[in-house]
């Protein structure tokens, strides 16, 4: 008697570790300069002083959440100019189309913190256990011995240092440098300090040393999106499969008299060996692939070994292909890159990179707010004079203190005072904003005090430079 088992079938299957080998060549390199070039930006930048007078900070990027304020080198982005910040994101996100559009996932493969810091994490690995095949082997053995316990726990205190260096390095972004590494050293940083250094150090370590690859398929959404950035004149990373099949080991020349013609492809591995998310780049363009080219400098050098053409795999478009399997003359690699799709895109990024510029140049050093107070809308005094309040915000974005002379234009009879001063001049402290509170007045005899609404435009000027800024409001009479 037979019996069956209903369990259903275990779907999951468990992640395989990737191992890549180490390869040098031109794409290789480059990816070693942009690293230390954006590490060294990202841990240095913190710590570059810019003085602003004393009464400013003098770190030269800075976010300061407490002020609600965001300084960088020379700029001073206020809350009220959060569309600087808009417009920088709006231009992150059409640059990204654009390198897209033209090279494929070039930011996922070169710029893309993720790859930025698992490259780093896979450099400390093969340091200390030893390249593809030594960590294969270290992997494979099942007996936790001496040896293989002393060369993971390195490895994972190096990591873990380079992940505390990076969750430490984001925090000082929102705090004076030097003074929050002192208060977190001595322990008397607020909490909120801690407990982003603890969350960021936990996330790189993760993400860099033990996800990986996994991060780029599974967690990212851009593999998914960049489909839509794509076209037949894309150029990125692929396998000249009519030069190369079909693959195979090459025979011995008198070997090869009676035997069917190989491609350049000698079925070695090498691109396998060397790409970070495991995948066979022959199979064609993959949602895992991220372009990083290290499949390019493996191949290359294995051609050059055996005699072949380089360029057995290499940054290409689809047109390319259908013009070289025909035999036609390759299109030049500007032709690719300059179409309709990519200058539109250059074209709209550009337009708000000017407009950005522009507003930054243009924009007033002194500015004002007027809102009038509802509750009640206006007030008869003793003497029949009719008063409205408002609450006048000063912002005062120079480096020292300023008076400013308040003042209304009006068609009626109207006068202005400011809560706690006699001629309406109000000391503003340095880059910084005041709430006033102002009073607009109207005799009993004046037209405004009667009628419902009276168009008045309330001014600010600036008694050191002359700068003035003004706002429009209206002033409530008794007929309301």
């Amino acid at each position: 008697m037979s019996t069956t088992d209903d369990t259903p079938p275990n779907l999951y299957a468990a992640r395989e570790p990737i191992f890549p080998k180490r390869v040098s060549g031109r794409f290789r390199n480059l990816k070693w300069i942009i690293m230390l070039v954006t590490l060294g930006i990202y841990y240095i930048t913190p710590w570059i002083r810019w003085d602003r007078g004393p009464e400013l900070p003098s770190q030269a990027v800075l976010v300061d959440l407490a002020n609600r304020r965001f300084f960088f080198f020379f700029i001073e982005i206020w809350p009220h100019e959060f569309y600087f910040v808009a417009g920088l994101l709006i231009m992150a996100g059409l640059g990204l189309f654009l390198f897209t559009s033209a090279l494929g996932r070039v930011w996922c493969g070169y710029t893309c913190p993720q790859t930025v810091w698992t490259d780093l994490f896979i450099l400390v690995e093969r340091w200390i256990e030893g390249d593809r095949n030594a960590r294969l082997r270290l992997h494979r053995q099942k007996k936790m011995d001496v040896r293989k316990l002393r060369l993971r726990i390195t490895k994972y205190v190096v990591w873990i240092l380079i992940a505390i260096a990076t969750g430490g390095a984001w925090v000082f972004y929102f705090a004076d440098a030097p003074t929050l590494l002192w208060e977190v050293v001595t322990l008397t940083a607020h909490p909120v300090a801690y407990s982003t250094i603890f969350l960021l150090t936990a996330t790189t370590f993760v993400f860099g040393g033990l996800m990986r690859e996994q991060v780029c398929i599974y967690a990212c959404p851009w593999p998914r999106i960049q489909a839509a950035m794509m076209d037949e004149d894309t150029i990125t990373v692929a396998y000249r499969d009519w030069r190369g099949e079909p693959r195979g080991h090459h025979r011995k020349k008198a070997a090869e008299v009676d035997a069917a013609p190989l491609g350049d492809c000698i079925d070695c591995n090498a691109c396998v060996n060397v790409c970070p998310m495991g995948i066979d780049i022959r199979d064609g363009q993959q949602l895992e692939c991220i372009t990083c080219a290290l499949c390019i400098d493996a191949c290359d050098e294995i051609m050059a070994k055996v005699g072949k053409p380089r360029g057995l795999i290499d940054y290409m478009a689809l047109t390319d292909e259908q013009h070289e399997r025909s035999g036609q003359e390759k299109i030049p690699v500007w032709k690719h890159i300059f179409r309709l799709r990519t200058i539109l895109y250059t074209t709209l990024w550009a337009l708000v990179g000017v407009g950005l510029t522009v507003a930054l140049f243009i924009r007033p050093d002194l500015s004002l707010t007027v809102a009038p107070i509802r509750n009640p809308v206006f007030v008869t005094m003793s003497d029949g004079t009719i008063r409205n309040a408002y609450d006048v915000r000063l912002r005062n974005k120079h480096g020292e203190d300023r008076d400013f002379q308040i003042t209304i234009e009006s068609d009626a009879n109207l006068s202005v005072l400011a809560e706690g001063s006699d001629n309406a001049l109000i000391l503003v402290p340095a880059d910084s904003t005041k709430l006033q509170r102002v009073y607009i007045m109207a005799p009993p005899d004046s037209p405004a005090a009667s009628r419902a609404v009276t168009d008045v435009n309330i001014w600010v000027e600036d008694t050191v430079s002359g700068e003035r800024a003004g706002k429009d409001t209206v002033f409530n009479g008794k007929a309301n």
